[in-house]
């Protein structure tokens, strides 16, 4: 690598370095802000109408609410990091203290999530709120645990195989499963516990017990890094869509383009360059064209040019755009499709909830309700249980890994009916029909996470394939794993890697 002459090189070769970002999720803008920050001329193209990605916000009469993402998770300290940047920092807020519940135990119903575990895995399963769930001949089977040989001990991926070998199937069924399915969307059997539960492992060695294990892990400080993405979370007082605002408002500021309604349909070369080819939605608020201005309207094709391109779409349009340019891509697909998500909102005039009887959420016990969690938005942010005055919002998620969401083949107005039959269920109170005063349904096709035995292996495939292409680079969820903690870093260091090849070689 040869360094230019000097700064105003630098600078004058970076200002005639076209790139182009396709999507405009975090990732996306993340990397354009990169990008756009060293004077790169930068666009960004975003298929839907709106920027964010699974960040997405509606208006529920009046009440303004977020319908993807709500929160993010405090790990690595990159998302506030990124918001102090932005200016933001003083509109981090914490969700209230309450906690979850679990819902659907044979036997008991709904009682709050044990607390003191790793991945809902007890260090006791005699303490009381363990035993509640798992009874007593479940918290005998797990304290076989202690008494096993460590002979017996070895290094196994599988967190549900190795927490049903060590602790029996009451714990992972009751008291694992549902966190691993509200929190991955997957089954326990398919969570890599080096990932999810760094350490895991090797203190299970160390203590001879599973048990032993998750207490090691407490009392060495280390278990707010082991527990699962998303159990130690912040979120944005008015939404987490500010932050998409506040990175479009400095995009802009900064030169750079954002277009919505553009749909990418191929990627090919030109010489060094590349080309975009994009279809163009009409603007609806143009005026009225003549007959010669629709028909170009209704199908409007153009070409963009850039020296490179940046892919921050999801993983099936990544690989569409992809697999003719990337030798070897194809080879690290999945074998299983990313799981279906559905998220119900509902805007609900509801006193009965006022009390907040299950705490922030509710998860449930896989096979025992058609929705796998919920949350009480009202309940855990307190900026929001403001803005929505005397009524309450919840949210009701369906769908994991292998088992589609249950809304997904009902219309609109069937899917609310089947979140509030769902919500009134979790939450243990009746909820009218009459209390529903809003409903907001959202669908995503969610990321398998890293934590899922194999796909680090496969992501690394991927973006070495992706990286070996100059002027080529893909960030998002599907090559960093979900949630912005990861998204964010993921995106800033591979847009720095793409900005040094482009100005510096």
């Amino acid at each position: 690598m040869t360094e230019p002459a000097g700064p105003e090189s630098l600078a004058a070769r970076a200002a005639a370095t076209r790139v182009v970002v396709i999507g405009g999720g975090i990732g996306g803008l993340i990397a354009a802000r990169e990008c756009v920050k060293v004077g790169m001329r930068v666009t960004v193209l975003e298929a839907a109408d709106a920027l964010g990605g699974a960040i997405r916000r509606t208006d529920l009469d009046g009440v303004r609410v977020d319908i993807g993402a709500e929160s993010f998770a405090t790990r690595g300290g990159h998302v506030r990091g990124l918001l102090t940047e932005l200016g933001l920092a003083d509109r981090i807020v914490a969700p209230a203290a309450g906690g979850a519940w679990l819902a659907g135990i044979p036997g008991v119903g709904a009682a709050p999530l044990p607390v003191g575990g790793i991945l809902g895995i007890p260090a006791n399963p005699f303490q009381d709120d363990v035993r509640r769930i798992i009874g007593w001949s479940g918290a005998w089977r797990a304290y076989l645990d202690r008494v096993r040989p460590p002979l017996t001990i070895g290094h196994q991926h599988s967190l549900g195989r190795l927490v049903s070998s060590r602790m029996g199937t009451k714990v992972r069924d009751r008291l694992v499963a549902p966190v691993t399915t509200g929190v991955y969307s997957a089954s326990p059997e398919d969570v890599d516990v080096d990932v999810a539960a760094p350490g895991l492992n090797a203190a299970l060695t160390r203590a001879g017990s599973l048990a032993g294990a998750v207490q090691v892990l407490r009392d060495e400080g280390a278990a707010r890094a082991a527990k699962a993405p998303g159990a130690a979370v912040e979120g944005i007082e008015g939404g987490m869509s500010v932050l998409v605002d506040a990175l479009e408002a400095e995009l802009l500021r900064l030169g750079g383009v954002v277009r919505t309604k553009v749909h990418a349909r191929s990627l090919s070369r030109a010489g060094e360059a590349w080309l975009v080819a994009a279809d163009v939605e009409p603007d609806d608020t143009a005026d009225v064209a003549t007959d010669d201005e629709l028909a170009e309207a209704v199908a409007p094709t153009e070409e963009i040019e850039a020296d490179a391109v940046i892919l921050a779409t999801d993983e099936a349009v990544a690989r569409l755009l992809l697999d003719p340019l990337v030798p070897g891509l194809a080879a690290s697909a999945a074998a299983s499709s990313a799981p279906e998500i559905e998220i119900v909102t509902l805007l609900l005039d509801a006193p009965a909830l006022d009390a907040a009887p299950r705490g922030t959420g509710v998860l449930t016990v896989p096979g025992s309700h058609t929705a796998k969690a919920l949350t009480h938005s009202t309940a855990k942010w307190g900026w929001l249980r403001e803005a929505a005055g005397a009524r309450h919002l919840v949210r009701v998620s369906f769908g994991a890994q292998g088992e589609p969401p249950t809304t997904a083949t009902l219309d609109d107005e069937a899917a609310a009916v089947l979140a509030l039959s769902e919500a009134s269920a979790l939450l243990g109170v009746t909820i009218p029909r009459t209390a529903l005063v809003a409903a907001h349904r959202s669908r995503f096709v969610q990321s398998q996470p890293a934590s899922i035995i194999g796909v680090g292996e496969r992501r690394a495939a991927a973006r070495a394939a992706v990286r070996a292409v100059p002027g080529l680079a893909v960030v998002g969820a599907w090559v960093a794993g979900t949630g912005l903690a990861q998204v964010i870093p993921d995106a800033k260091d591979e847009a720095d890697r793409l900005r040094r090849a482009l100005i510096w070689d």
